[in-house]
């Protein structure tokens, strides 16, 4: 078994997401790190934020790999007083180095949405926007899947809202309860500027995250698709595990000696969910 260099690691994550995929206004990549330091243990999380970089220090991690990027727009200063600089000055204190796949990993084969389409136990078709690039059509936004036994919508959302990780906000489902629903679409995060896509692929429900007033009322209003609107970081935490399966095989192949871990901490910043007493009747 040989211990393997940073540089090392980073060329084999770059194979499997490459950063020339990444869409123009992402920032993906190393943010920190020695090329040349030693990687013992890598550490994968959806979120850069303090409570990863601490456990990466508790952990003794070389590396994080995580899927949002720490500064997305840039920044000029990575002063302590602030809460980004201060996850960069923890990083480097540690000698622990951190990398970023964001939108290389979203359309990547696999990428995020197999991993949350295997989290649901749907079988993957293909992707739901496929990246004109791939000749095999495997790449690309989104996935349209099936279930392997129809349910009704209100069975999805429940398996849905099991299957996922827990988050104080759990699911939200817009649509006929009673609907029959045979194929799905996914995507992990965002994806209300797929609606055009997941119509055009006859999906009855589609399963994202963050969705806004104005654009779910009007899909409602369209008519007959379906919605569940689940935590953007439940949807993508799934991506971790594939990816820390997908690097411990790398490991395997090339004899590393690196231990590959995946953060169990919840990092969706919503804390707390209040139902209604009622939705039948008026406003209170």
């Amino acid at each position: 078994m040989c211990v393997p260099r940073l540089s090392e690691v980073i060329a084999a994550l770059d194979a499997l997401w490459p950063p020339e995929r990444a869409e123009k206004w992402d920032a993906v990549g190393t943010v920190c790190g020695d090329p040349d330091a030693e990687v013992r243990r890598v550490l994968f999380a959806v979120d850069p934020v303090q409570e990863i970089a601490d456990q990466a220090v508790e952990l003794g991690a070389d590396l994080i790999v995580t899927h949002h990027p720490l500064y997305l727009r840039g920044t000029t200063t990575v002063a302590a007083g602030h809460f980004k600089g201060r996850v960069v000055h923890t990083l480097i204190k540690h000698d622990i180095a951190l990398h970023v796949a964001h939108t290389n990993a979203d359309t990547a084969d696999p990428g995020v949405s197999d991993a949350l389409a295997g989290a649901l136990d749907l079988r993957v078709c293909g992707p739901l926007v496929p990246d004109a690039s791939d000749p095999a059509g495997r790449r690309g936004l989104g996935r349209v899947c099936e279930l392997d036994h129809p349910m009704t919508l209100r069975e999805f959302g429940a398996h849905a809202a099991a299957r996922l990780p827990a988050t104080a906000q759990g699911l939200r489902v817009a649509g006929d309860p009673d609907a029959p629903v045979r194929t799905v679409a996914v995507s992990g995060g965002s994806g209300d500027s797929l609606f055009d896509a997941v119509r055009a692929s006859g999906a009855d429900v589609f399963l994202t995250a963050d969705l806004r007033h104005h654009p779910v009322s009007e899909v409602v209003q369209h008519g007959p698709l379906a919605l569940v609107d689940a935590a953007h970081w439940a949807t993508e935490w799934p991506w971790c595990e594939q990816a820390a399966a997908q690097l411990d095989e790398i490991s395997d192949r090339h004899g590393w000696d690196l231990r590959v871990h995946v953060s169990k901490t919840v990092t969706d910043p919503w804390s707390a969910h209040h139902t209604s007493p009622s939705i039948d009747g008026a406003p209170n």
